[in-house]
Order: C-alpha cells, then structure tokens, then sequence
C-alpha cells in the first residue's frame, strides 16, 4: 500500500514538473533576484489571508452579530467578494507556490505546508458552495461560519508552516 502512495505521489509531482516545465524555465531566465523567487510567493499570499481574509472574516461575523442594518447590509454585499477574491487568489497562489519550489529546485507536495493548503483548498470549496443552500435549510449558515472561522485558523497553520519552509532553505 505504501509504495503505491508512493508512486501516485510521484507520478503527480512528475506531472506537475513537466506541466510547470517551460514556465520554470521561463521564469529561470527573468535572473529574478533570490529573494524575489524564495519570498515573492509568501509575502503576496499574506496579503491575501491577512487583507482579504481577516477583512472578510471580521465582515462575516458583522453579517452574524451586528444589529446596525445598513452595517450588515454593507457587510452583506462585501463578505462574499473579498473571500471569493481570496479563494481565487488563493487558488492562483498556489501555482506561484509550487512555480517558486520548482524555480530553486525544491520538492513539492512533500511538505504540511502543501498538504495544509490542498485541504484549505478543498474546504473554500465547499464553503463557496454553502450560501447557495442556505434557503433551503438555514442551519447552514452556523456550518458557515463554523467552517469559515476554521478554515481561516487552518490558513494560519499553513502560513506557519510556510514559513518553516521558507527558512528550511
């Protein structure tokens, strides 16, 4: 069984490799400075989760808990955008992510910092999905925000564990 984890997790990050080939090679070529390739990815995705993400989760819990209606309405109308413009950030980070390993001739796909940003994926995911069932069974919106508040706790894992592999090399 093991060695059959093995070989799929090889055979996707030999995939990965050709399919990120002639854009590692491109970006190669730029002789971007070390630093831009190593931090470039995480320094833009902190912006996403800490602007966007803590913006839109704060806008989340105003949705739940304020009792200023046109505050709620406001919040209404924002929440949605900023965490979906998070999740396609997110989303496009990720190729920036594995692009940068690639470019310094790291592994990917072996790290908790990619295990723990394939399953905040996931769960965006879901949690997009979510609002569009909510009428037809309102206790949905309590899995929303539950969801949602862990989800952005499990990005913060994902960031620490970004960061130990930023340092790691």
């Amino acid at each position: 069984m093991a060695a059959h984890c093995y070989t799929e997790v090889t055979f996707t990050t030999g995939t990965v490799r050709s399919l990120f080939g002639p854009f590692v090679e491109l970006v190669k070529s730029w002789s971007l400075p070390d630093w831009l390739v190593h931090w470039g990815h995480p320094g833009n995705m902190a912006v996403v989760l800490f602007a966007m993400g803590g913006y839109g989760t704060y806008l989340g819990f105003r949705i739940r808990f304020s009792d200023d209606l046109e505050e709620k309405a406001n919040a209404k109308d924002l929440h949605p955008k900023l965490l979906g413009g998070m999740f396609f950030f997110f989303a496009l980070g990720a190729t920036g992510g594995v692009t940068s390993l690639l470019t310094s001739d790291r592994p990917i796909f072996e790290s908790p910092h990619a295990v723990t940003g394939f399953i905040g994926l996931a769960l965006l995911t879901i949690q997009t999905i979510l609002p569009s069932l909510f009428e037809g069974n309102p206790g949905l919106r309590n899995v929303h925000g539950i969801l949602g508040s862990g989800i952005m706790t499990l990005f913060l894992i994902h960031a620490a564990f970004g960061l130990q592999l930023g340092l790691s090399y």
